[in-house]
Protein backbone atom coordinates (compact mmCIF):
# COMPACT_ATOMS: atom_id res chain seq x y z
CA UNK A 1 0.00 0.00 0.00
CA UNK A 2 1.91 5.10 -2.66
CA UNK A 3 2.44 3.03 3.17
CA UNK A 4 3.89 5.85 -3.68
CA UNK A 5 3.61 5.94 1.21
CA UNK A 6 3.70 5.03 0.03
CA UNK A 7 1.47 3.06 1.53
CA UNK A 8 1.02 4.95 4.65
CA UNK A 9 3.85 4.71 7.19
CA UNK A 10 3.60 4.17 10.91
CA UNK A 11 5.24 5.51 13.46
CA UNK A 12 7.11 3.31 15.91
CA UNK A 13 9.94 4.94 18.11
CA UNK A 14 7.56 8.14 17.35
CA UNK A 15 4.64 6.75 18.83
CA UNK A 16 2.81 3.82 16.89
CA UNK A 17 4.58 2.08 14.31
CA UNK A 18 2.54 5.02 11.52
CA UNK A 19 -24.94 0.14 8.06
CA UNK A 20 -25.01 -2.92 10.14
CA UNK A 21 -21.78 -4.46 11.95
CA UNK A 22 -20.93 -6.80 9.14
CA UNK A 23 -18.10 -6.09 6.23
CA UNK A 24 -18.47 -3.18 4.25
CA UNK A 25 -17.74 -4.08 0.47
CA UNK A 26 -13.98 -2.24 -0.64
CA UNK A 27 -14.72 0.17 -3.63
CA UNK A 28 -12.34 2.95 -4.38
CA UNK A 29 -13.45 6.07 -4.82
CA UNK A 30 -12.92 6.63 -8.41
CA UNK A 31 -11.67 8.96 -10.35
CA UNK A 32 -15.31 10.44 -11.68
CA UNK A 33 -15.09 13.48 -14.18
CA UNK A 34 -11.35 13.93 -12.97
CA UNK A 35 -10.29 11.20 -15.57
CA UNK A 36 -12.67 9.65 -18.25
CA UNK A 37 -12.10 6.25 -20.07
CA UNK A 38 -10.90 6.83 -22.90
CA UNK A 39 -12.98 5.21 -26.29
CA UNK A 40 -11.14 2.21 -27.88
CA UNK A 41 -8.57 3.41 -30.41
CA UNK A 42 -5.26 4.38 -31.23
CA UNK A 43 -2.92 7.64 -30.95
CA UNK A 44 0.16 9.16 -31.50
CA UNK A 45 1.82 11.17 -28.87
CA UNK A 46 5.39 12.60 -28.09
CA UNK A 47 5.19 10.88 -24.92
CA UNK A 48 3.41 7.30 -23.52
CA UNK A 49 3.09 7.31 -19.64
CA UNK A 50 2.76 3.85 -18.51
CA UNK A 51 0.68 3.88 -15.08
CA UNK A 52 -1.37 6.39 -13.01
CA UNK A 53 -0.59 6.86 -10.05
CA UNK A 54 1.30 9.92 -8.40
CA UNK A 55 4.44 9.38 -10.80
CA UNK A 56 3.15 8.75 -13.85
CA UNK A 57 0.43 11.60 -13.70
CA UNK A 58 3.38 14.31 -12.77
CA UNK A 59 5.52 13.29 -15.01
CA UNK A 60 2.13 13.44 -17.55
CA UNK A 61 1.74 17.46 -15.55
CA UNK A 62 5.45 18.71 -16.16
CA UNK A 63 5.79 17.33 -20.11
CA UNK A 64 2.48 18.68 -20.73
CA UNK A 65 3.42 22.22 -19.07
CA UNK A 66 6.83 21.30 -21.41
CA UNK A 67 4.70 21.31 -24.81
CA UNK A 68 4.99 18.01 -25.33
CA UNK A 69 1.72 15.77 -25.98
CA UNK A 70 0.81 12.75 -23.90
CA UNK A 71 -1.27 9.59 -23.38
CA UNK A 72 -1.26 8.26 -20.15
CA UNK A 73 -2.04 4.37 -19.63
CA UNK A 74 -3.63 3.62 -16.46
CA UNK A 75 -4.69 -0.34 -15.74
CA UNK A 76 -6.98 0.05 -12.96
CA UNK A 77 -10.77 1.98 -13.08
CA UNK A 78 -9.06 4.62 -11.08
CA UNK A 79 -6.52 6.90 -11.02
CA UNK A 80 -3.93 7.12 -7.69
CA UNK A 81 -2.23 3.46 -7.79
CA UNK A 82 -1.34 2.59 -3.98
CA UNK A 83 -3.13 5.66 -3.26
CA UNK A 84 -7.18 5.25 -2.76
CA UNK A 85 -9.78 6.74 -0.94
CA UNK A 86 -12.39 3.53 0.36
CA UNK A 87 -16.19 4.18 0.37
CA UNK A 88 -17.64 3.52 4.01
CA UNK A 89 -21.47 2.52 4.79
CA UNK A 90 -22.14 5.67 6.35
CA UNK A 91 -21.02 7.96 3.36
CA UNK A 92 -17.81 8.68 4.60
CA UNK A 93 -14.33 7.49 3.49
CA UNK A 94 -10.98 6.37 4.80
CA UNK A 95 -7.57 5.75 2.75
CA UNK A 96 -6.78 2.46 2.03
CA UNK A 97 -3.18 2.88 1.16
CA UNK A 98 -1.04 6.36 1.17
CA UNK A 99 -2.17 8.84 3.40
CA UNK A 100 0.78 10.46 5.85
CA UNK A 101 2.78 13.50 5.36
CA UNK A 102 5.24 15.26 7.18
CA UNK A 103 8.22 17.59 7.29
CA UNK A 104 10.47 17.26 4.27
CA UNK A 105 8.38 15.91 1.94
CA UNK A 106 7.90 19.15 -0.04
CA UNK A 107 7.41 18.04 -3.69
CA UNK A 108 3.70 16.16 -2.80
CA UNK A 109 3.02 18.97 -0.31
CA UNK A 110 3.67 21.68 -2.89
CA UNK A 111 1.66 19.75 -5.69
CA UNK A 112 -1.51 19.53 -2.92
CA UNK A 113 -0.90 22.79 -2.95
CA UNK A 114 -1.47 23.67 -6.42
CA UNK A 115 -4.78 21.92 -6.70
CA UNK A 116 -6.26 23.34 -3.95
CA UNK A 117 -5.66 20.09 -1.47
CA UNK A 118 -4.78 20.79 2.49
CA UNK A 119 -3.29 19.05 4.79
CA UNK A 120 -4.80 18.31 8.98
CA UNK A 121 -2.83 17.21 11.52
CA UNK A 122 -2.68 13.93 12.18
CA UNK A 123 -4.72 12.85 15.53
CA UNK A 124 -1.80 12.81 18.12
CA UNK A 125 -3.25 13.95 21.70
CA UNK A 126 -3.22 11.80 24.74
CA UNK A 127 -1.52 8.30 25.49
CA UNK A 128 -0.09 6.03 22.87
CA UNK A 129 -0.50 2.59 24.14
CA UNK A 130 1.94 -0.66 24.30
CA UNK A 131 0.44 -3.90 24.24
CA UNK A 132 3.74 -6.65 25.10
CA UNK A 133 3.70 -9.73 26.44
CA UNK A 134 -0.26 -9.58 27.10
CA UNK A 135 0.11 -6.33 29.02
CA UNK A 136 -1.61 -3.22 27.84
CA UNK A 137 0.39 -0.05 29.00
CA UNK A 138 -0.89 3.71 27.87
CA UNK A 139 2.34 6.15 28.22
CA UNK A 140 2.76 9.85 27.56
CA UNK A 141 4.19 10.65 24.47
CA UNK A 142 5.58 14.56 26.05
CA UNK A 143 6.83 12.58 28.35
CA UNK A 144 10.92 11.84 29.39
CA UNK A 145 11.32 8.97 27.04
CA UNK A 146 9.15 11.33 24.29
CA UNK A 147 7.32 9.03 21.96
CA UNK A 148 9.53 5.39 22.79
CA UNK A 149 7.13 2.79 24.01
CA UNK A 150 8.42 2.29 27.61
CA UNK A 151 10.13 -0.70 27.68
CA UNK A 152 12.99 -1.61 30.09
CA UNK A 153 15.88 0.67 30.35
CA UNK A 154 18.51 -1.22 29.17
CA UNK A 155 16.17 -1.76 26.29
CA UNK A 156 15.78 2.14 26.09
CA UNK A 157 19.62 2.63 26.20
CA UNK A 158 20.40 0.02 24.04
CA UNK A 159 17.89 0.82 21.03
CA UNK A 160 19.16 4.42 21.35
CA UNK A 161 22.32 3.13 20.68
CA UNK A 162 21.76 1.05 17.72
CA UNK A 163 19.32 3.75 16.19
CA UNK A 164 22.42 6.43 16.25
CA UNK A 165 24.29 3.99 14.99
CA UNK A 166 22.16 3.87 11.54
CA UNK A 167 21.57 7.20 11.50
CA UNK A 168 25.66 7.69 11.40
CA UNK A 169 26.14 4.66 9.13
CA UNK A 170 22.81 6.32 6.73
CA UNK A 171 24.85 9.90 6.94
CA UNK A 172 27.43 8.18 5.13
CA UNK A 173 25.14 6.57 1.76
CA UNK A 174 24.55 8.90 -1.74
CA UNK A 175 21.15 8.98 -2.00
CA UNK A 176 21.53 8.61 -5.62
CA UNK A 177 23.81 5.70 -5.67
CA UNK A 178 23.35 4.02 -2.15
CA UNK A 179 25.79 1.35 -4.14
CA UNK A 180 28.99 3.47 -4.13
CA UNK A 181 29.07 4.51 -0.47
CA UNK A 182 32.77 3.18 1.18
CA UNK A 183 30.90 0.34 2.43
CA UNK A 184 28.62 -0.79 0.03
CA UNK A 185 29.58 -4.40 -0.30
CA UNK A 186 30.17 -4.90 2.98
CA UNK A 187 26.86 -3.78 3.97
CA UNK A 188 25.10 -5.15 0.73
CA UNK A 189 25.87 -8.43 1.74
CA UNK A 190 24.23 -9.01 4.93
CA UNK A 191 20.28 -8.89 6.18
CA UNK A 192 19.18 -6.15 8.14
CA UNK A 193 18.17 -9.19 10.52
CA UNK A 194 21.94 -10.20 10.85
CA UNK A 195 23.00 -7.08 12.01
CA UNK A 196 20.40 -6.17 14.58
CA UNK A 197 21.11 -9.73 15.71
CA UNK A 198 24.86 -8.28 16.47
CA UNK A 199 23.63 -4.83 17.77
CA UNK A 200 20.36 -5.04 19.30
CA UNK A 201 21.76 -7.18 22.02
CA UNK A 202 18.51 -6.35 24.49
CA UNK A 203 15.54 -8.49 23.79
CA UNK A 204 13.03 -5.57 24.45
CA UNK A 205 15.29 -3.09 21.74
CA UNK A 206 15.45 -6.01 19.30
CA UNK A 207 11.31 -6.03 19.86
CA UNK A 208 11.23 -2.22 19.22
CA UNK A 209 13.65 -2.52 16.20
CA UNK A 210 11.99 -5.74 14.70
CA UNK A 211 8.68 -3.43 14.71
CA UNK A 212 9.96 -0.36 13.00
CA UNK A 213 11.31 -2.31 10.36
CA UNK A 214 8.26 -4.22 9.65
CA UNK A 215 6.54 -0.80 9.99
CA UNK A 216 8.51 1.15 7.29
CA UNK A 217 8.90 -1.89 4.56
CA UNK A 218 6.52 -4.26 5.65
CA UNK A 219 8.90 -6.95 5.29
CA UNK A 220 11.00 -8.92 8.15
CA UNK A 221 14.57 -7.96 9.17
CA UNK A 222 15.84 -10.88 7.61
CA UNK A 223 14.54 -9.96 4.31
CA UNK A 224 16.20 -6.46 3.85
CA UNK A 225 19.42 -5.74 2.90
CA UNK A 226 21.46 -3.85 5.37
CA UNK A 227 22.50 -1.43 2.53
CA UNK A 228 19.31 -0.83 1.29
CA UNK A 229 17.86 -0.22 4.73
CA UNK A 230 20.72 2.60 5.31
CA UNK A 231 19.58 4.29 2.10
CA UNK A 232 15.74 4.38 3.04
CA UNK A 233 17.39 6.06 6.36
CA UNK A 234 19.16 8.64 4.34
CA UNK A 235 16.45 9.24 2.21
CA UNK A 236 13.96 10.47 4.70
CA UNK A 237 14.95 14.06 4.01
CA UNK A 238 15.35 16.43 1.52
CA UNK A 239 18.60 18.10 -0.38
CA UNK A 240 19.08 20.50 2.63
CA UNK A 241 18.08 18.04 5.99
CA UNK A 242 19.58 14.48 6.12
CA UNK A 243 17.34 11.69 6.46
CA UNK A 244 17.10 10.19 10.00
CA UNK A 245 15.43 7.18 11.36
CA UNK A 246 13.33 8.96 13.63
CA UNK A 247 12.09 11.01 10.78
CA UNK A 248 10.24 7.86 9.39
CA UNK A 249 8.77 6.33 12.44
CA UNK A 250 8.02 9.81 14.37
CA UNK A 251 4.28 11.31 14.40
CA UNK A 252 4.73 14.78 15.26
CA UNK A 253 7.70 15.75 13.27
CA UNK A 254 7.80 13.08 11.42
CA UNK A 255 6.28 11.10 8.03
CA UNK A 256 3.01 10.29 9.93
CA UNK A 257 2.27 14.21 10.72
CA UNK A 258 -0.63 15.17 8.05
CA UNK A 259 -3.13 13.72 6.64
CA UNK A 260 -4.40 15.23 3.36
CA UNK A 261 -8.92 16.80 3.75
CA UNK A 262 -10.93 14.55 1.62
CA UNK A 263 -8.26 12.13 1.72
CA UNK A 264 -4.97 10.92 -0.12
CA UNK A 265 -6.65 10.11 -3.64
CA UNK A 266 -8.00 13.81 -3.75
CA UNK A 267 -4.33 14.53 -5.11
CA UNK A 268 -3.89 12.16 -8.15
CA UNK A 269 -8.03 12.80 -8.45
CA UNK A 270 -7.25 16.23 -9.40
CA UNK A 271 -4.12 15.98 -10.99
CA UNK A 272 -5.15 13.92 -13.41
CA UNK A 273 -8.57 16.27 -13.92
CA UNK A 274 -6.17 18.79 -15.47
CA UNK A 275 -4.77 16.06 -18.29
CA UNK A 276 -8.44 15.20 -19.32
CA UNK A 277 -8.60 12.79 -21.55
CA UNK A 278 -5.03 12.44 -22.24
CA UNK A 279 -5.49 9.62 -19.09
CA UNK A 280 -6.76 6.24 -20.24
CA UNK A 281 -8.34 4.07 -17.41
CA UNK A 282 -8.31 0.35 -17.79
CA UNK A 283 -6.29 0.04 -19.67
CA UNK A 284 -3.12 -2.25 -18.57
CA UNK A 285 -0.60 -1.88 -20.99
CA UNK A 286 0.88 -5.43 -22.10
CA UNK A 287 3.96 -4.72 -24.65
CA UNK A 288 6.10 -1.99 -25.75
CA UNK A 289 7.80 -2.37 -28.78
CA UNK A 290 10.16 -0.30 -30.49
CA UNK A 291 10.21 0.33 -34.77
CA UNK A 292 12.53 2.74 -36.29
CA UNK A 293 12.64 5.71 -34.26
CA UNK A 294 8.79 5.00 -32.03
CA UNK A 295 7.61 2.81 -29.77
CA UNK A 296 4.06 0.98 -29.87
CA UNK A 297 2.79 1.06 -26.52
CA UNK A 298 0.01 -1.51 -26.56
CA UNK A 299 -2.76 -1.47 -23.66
CA UNK A 300 -5.83 -3.85 -23.64
CA UNK A 301 -8.24 -1.38 -25.92
CA UNK A 302 -5.48 1.20 -27.20
CA UNK A 303 -2.19 1.22 -28.33
CA UNK A 304 -0.53 4.67 -28.63
CA UNK A 305 2.93 5.87 -30.74
CA UNK A 306 4.99 7.78 -29.15
CA UNK A 307 8.91 9.16 -29.10
CA UNK A 308 9.34 8.51 -25.34
CA UNK A 309 7.96 5.93 -22.80
CA UNK A 310 7.42 6.50 -19.06
CA UNK A 311 7.44 3.38 -17.10
CA UNK A 312 5.90 4.71 -13.63
CA UNK A 313 4.98 1.38 -12.32
CA UNK A 314 6.61 -1.06 -9.72
CA UNK A 315 9.70 -2.66 -10.98
CA UNK A 316 8.18 -6.08 -10.28
CA UNK A 317 5.13 -4.98 -12.51
CA UNK A 318 6.77 -3.72 -15.37
CA UNK A 319 8.78 -6.44 -15.34
CA UNK A 320 5.80 -8.19 -16.76
CA UNK A 321 5.30 -6.16 -19.56
CA UNK A 322 7.03 -7.70 -22.99
CA UNK A 323 9.43 -5.25 -24.17
CA UNK A 324 10.94 -5.42 -27.80
CA UNK A 325 14.03 -5.15 -28.16
CA UNK A 326 14.17 -7.14 -25.05
CA UNK A 327 16.02 -4.95 -22.25
CA UNK A 328 19.47 -4.78 -20.65
CA UNK A 329 20.17 -7.97 -19.11
CA UNK A 330 20.95 -5.89 -15.75
CA UNK A 331 17.22 -4.58 -16.01
CA UNK A 332 16.13 -7.47 -16.00
CA UNK A 333 17.55 -8.73 -13.12
CA UNK A 334 16.61 -6.59 -10.65
CA UNK A 335 13.36 -6.11 -11.19
CA UNK A 336 13.29 -10.09 -10.90
CA UNK A 337 15.39 -9.20 -7.11
CA UNK A 338 12.66 -6.65 -6.31
CA UNK A 339 9.86 -7.87 -4.35
CA UNK A 340 6.79 -6.10 -2.85
CA UNK A 341 6.28 -6.00 0.80
CA UNK A 342 2.86 -7.53 1.78
CA UNK A 343 0.78 -5.22 3.60
CA UNK A 344 -2.92 -5.00 4.05
CA UNK A 345 -4.67 -2.00 6.22
CA UNK A 346 -7.85 -3.02 8.32
CA UNK A 347 -10.66 0.31 9.22
CA UNK A 348 -13.18 -0.43 12.24
CA UNK A 349 -15.79 2.29 12.03
CA UNK A 350 -17.63 3.61 14.94
CA UNK A 351 -20.00 5.75 15.97
CA UNK A 352 -17.41 8.20 17.77
CA UNK A 353 -13.62 7.92 18.28
CA UNK A 354 -14.38 6.85 22.02
CA UNK A 355 -10.83 5.61 22.45
CA UNK A 356 -10.20 9.73 22.73
CA UNK A 357 -12.24 10.00 25.52
CA UNK A 358 -10.19 7.60 27.59
CA UNK A 359 -6.88 9.49 27.13
CA UNK A 360 -5.82 7.90 24.26
CA UNK A 361 -4.80 9.01 20.39
CA UNK A 362 -5.61 5.85 19.06
CA UNK A 363 -2.01 4.47 18.11
CA UNK A 364 -0.90 1.28 19.68
CA UNK A 365 2.18 -1.02 19.23
CA UNK A 366 1.82 -4.75 20.15
CA UNK A 367 3.96 -8.09 19.81
CA UNK A 368 1.75 -9.91 19.11
CA UNK A 369 -1.64 -10.73 16.85
CA UNK A 370 -2.41 -9.83 13.19
CA UNK A 371 -2.62 -5.92 13.72
CA UNK A 372 0.84 -4.46 15.77
CA UNK A 373 0.51 -0.75 14.64
CA UNK A 374 -2.72 1.40 14.86
CA UNK A 375 -4.11 5.07 14.07
CA UNK A 376 -6.84 7.09 14.51
CA UNK A 377 -8.17 7.76 11.35
CA UNK A 378 -11.03 9.71 12.31
CA UNK A 379 -12.15 12.87 9.88
CA UNK A 380 -10.84 16.38 11.06
CA UNK A 381 -14.51 16.67 12.35
CA UNK A 382 -14.52 13.83 14.39
CA UNK A 383 -18.34 13.40 12.44
CA UNK A 384 -17.35 9.30 13.26
CA UNK A 385 -14.67 7.12 15.34
CA UNK A 386 -12.22 5.04 12.80
CA UNK A 387 -9.35 2.98 13.80
CA UNK A 388 -6.78 1.56 11.22
CA UNK A 389 -4.67 -1.24 11.90
CA UNK A 390 -1.79 -2.61 9.64
CA UNK A 391 -1.25 -5.94 8.57
CA UNK A 392 2.47 -6.78 7.48
CA UNK A 393 4.78 -8.66 6.53
CA UNK A 394 4.63 -12.23 7.88
CA UNK A 395 1.44 -11.52 9.72
CA UNK A 396 -0.32 -10.34 6.11
CA UNK A 397 1.18 -13.29 4.70
CA UNK A 398 -0.49 -15.88 7.22
CA UNK A 399 -3.91 -14.42 6.18
CA UNK A 400 -3.83 -14.21 2.43
CA UNK A 401 -5.58 -17.23 2.23
CA UNK A 402 -8.05 -15.95 4.55
CA UNK A 403 -11.49 -15.00 3.98
CA UNK A 404 -12.76 -11.16 5.18
CA UNK A 405 -14.95 -12.58 7.76
CA UNK A 406 -11.51 -14.53 9.26
CA UNK A 407 -9.70 -11.03 8.99
CA UNK A 408 -12.15 -9.16 10.64
CA UNK A 409 -12.53 -11.11 13.73
CA UNK A 410 -9.07 -11.60 13.82
CA UNK A 411 -8.72 -7.73 13.98
CA UNK A 412 -11.65 -6.65 16.28
CA UNK A 413 -9.68 -9.23 18.75
CA UNK A 414 -6.63 -7.00 18.64
CA UNK A 415 -8.46 -3.92 18.70
CA UNK A 416 -10.37 -4.93 22.16
CA UNK A 417 -6.95 -5.82 23.36
CA UNK A 418 -5.80 -2.38 22.87
CA UNK A 419 -8.94 -0.40 23.40
CA UNK A 420 -11.42 -2.33 25.05
CA UNK A 421 -15.11 -4.00 24.59
CA UNK A 422 -16.19 -0.62 22.60
CA UNK A 423 -14.12 -1.86 19.83
CA UNK A 424 -15.46 -5.22 19.48
CA UNK A 425 -18.50 -3.90 17.79
CA UNK A 426 -17.86 -1.35 15.00
CA UNK A 427 -20.68 0.00 12.76
CA UNK A 428 -18.38 -1.40 10.02
CA UNK A 429 -15.78 -2.60 8.56
CA UNK A 430 -13.21 -2.53 5.38
CA UNK A 431 -10.06 -4.28 4.39
CA UNK A 432 -7.70 -3.47 1.61
CA UNK A 433 -5.79 -5.93 0.72
CA UNK A 434 -2.61 -4.98 -1.37
CA UNK A 435 -0.78 -8.57 -1.75
CA UNK A 436 -4.32 -9.71 -3.71
CA UNK A 437 -4.37 -6.03 -5.68
CA UNK A 438 -3.33 -7.39 -8.98
CA UNK A 439 -1.52 -3.90 -10.49
CA UNK A 440 0.18 -3.62 -7.21
CA UNK A 441 0.88 -6.99 -5.37
CA UNK A 442 1.72 -5.74 -2.33
CA UNK A 443 3.84 -1.96 -1.24
CA UNK A 444 4.38 -0.21 0.23
CA UNK A 445 7.44 -0.41 -1.54
CA UNK A 446 9.47 -2.74 -3.74
CA UNK A 447 12.58 -3.21 -1.72
CA UNK A 448 15.65 -4.27 -2.06
CA UNK A 449 17.26 -8.07 -0.23
CA UNK A 450 21.21 -8.38 0.34
CA UNK A 451 23.09 -7.83 -3.16
CA UNK A 452 20.89 -6.32 -5.04
CA UNK A 453 21.86 -2.73 -4.67
CA UNK A 454 25.79 -3.21 -5.80
CA UNK A 455 25.39 -5.94 -8.46
CA UNK A 456 22.14 -4.22 -9.84
CA UNK A 457 21.05 -0.65 -8.41
CA UNK A 458 22.21 1.58 -11.49
CA UNK A 459 19.81 0.10 -13.66
CA UNK A 460 16.86 1.30 -11.74
CA UNK A 461 17.01 5.23 -13.24
CA UNK A 462 19.24 4.56 -15.96
CA UNK A 463 17.05 5.28 -19.16
CA UNK A 464 17.19 2.28 -21.74
CA UNK A 465 17.56 3.96 -25.00
CA UNK A 466 14.05 6.34 -24.83
CA UNK A 467 12.48 4.27 -22.14
CA UNK A 468 12.45 6.35 -19.02
CA UNK A 469 11.83 4.70 -15.37
CA UNK A 470 9.47 6.48 -12.39
CA UNK A 471 7.41 5.14 -9.06
CA UNK A 472 8.39 5.91 -5.89
CA UNK A 473 10.97 3.25 -6.06
CA UNK A 474 13.31 5.74 -8.05
CA UNK A 475 13.25 8.52 -6.18
CA UNK A 476 16.25 9.71 -4.28
CA UNK A 477 14.46 11.18 -1.52
CA UNK A 478 11.30 9.74 -0.07
CA UNK A 479 11.46 6.34 -1.75
CA UNK A 480 8.64 4.49 -0.79
CA UNK A 481 6.54 7.09 -0.01
CA UNK A 482 3.83 9.82 -2.10
CA UNK A 483 6.52 12.66 -1.88
CA UNK A 484 8.98 10.12 -3.63
CA UNK A 485 6.70 9.31 -6.41
CA UNK A 486 5.90 12.84 -7.19
CA UNK A 487 9.95 13.70 -6.52
CA UNK A 488 10.46 10.29 -9.90
CA UNK A 489 7.63 11.91 -12.01
CA UNK A 490 9.48 15.34 -11.96
CA UNK A 491 12.58 14.11 -12.58
CA UNK A 492 11.61 11.66 -15.29
CA UNK A 493 9.82 14.35 -17.08
CA UNK A 494 12.96 16.50 -17.14
CA UNK A 495 15.28 13.69 -18.29
CA UNK A 496 12.29 13.32 -21.43
CA UNK A 497 12.18 17.11 -21.75
CA UNK A 498 15.86 16.67 -22.14
CA UNK A 499 15.69 14.67 -24.52
CA UNK A 500 13.65 15.74 -27.11
CA UNK A 501 14.89 18.73 -26.96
Amino acid sequence: MARERQLSRRSLLGGAAAGAAGLTTVSAVSAGTAAAATTAGSRTVDVAVVGGGLAGLTAARDLVAGGRTVAVLEARDRVGGRVVNLKLANGGFTEGGGEFIGPTQDRVKALADSLGVATFTTYNTGDNLLYKGGRRTPYDTGGLLGSVPPVDAAGLANAAIVQSELDSMAATVPVDAPWTAAKAAEWDKQTFESWLNANAVVPSAKFLLDLACTSIFSAQPRELSLLYVLYYIAAAGNESTPGTLERLTDTANGAQESRFVGGSQQVPIKLAATLGDRVVLGAPVRSVVKSGGSYLVTADGVTVTATRVVVAVPPPLAARITFDPLLPAARDQLTQRMPMGSIGKAIAVYDTPFWRADGLNGQAVSDSGVVRSTFDNSPPDASYGALMGFIEADEMRAYDAAGEAEIKAAVLADYVNYFGDKAKSPTSFVLQRWDNEGFSRGGPVAYAPPGVLTAYGAALREPVDGVHWAGTETSTFWTGFMDGAVRSGERAAREVLAALG
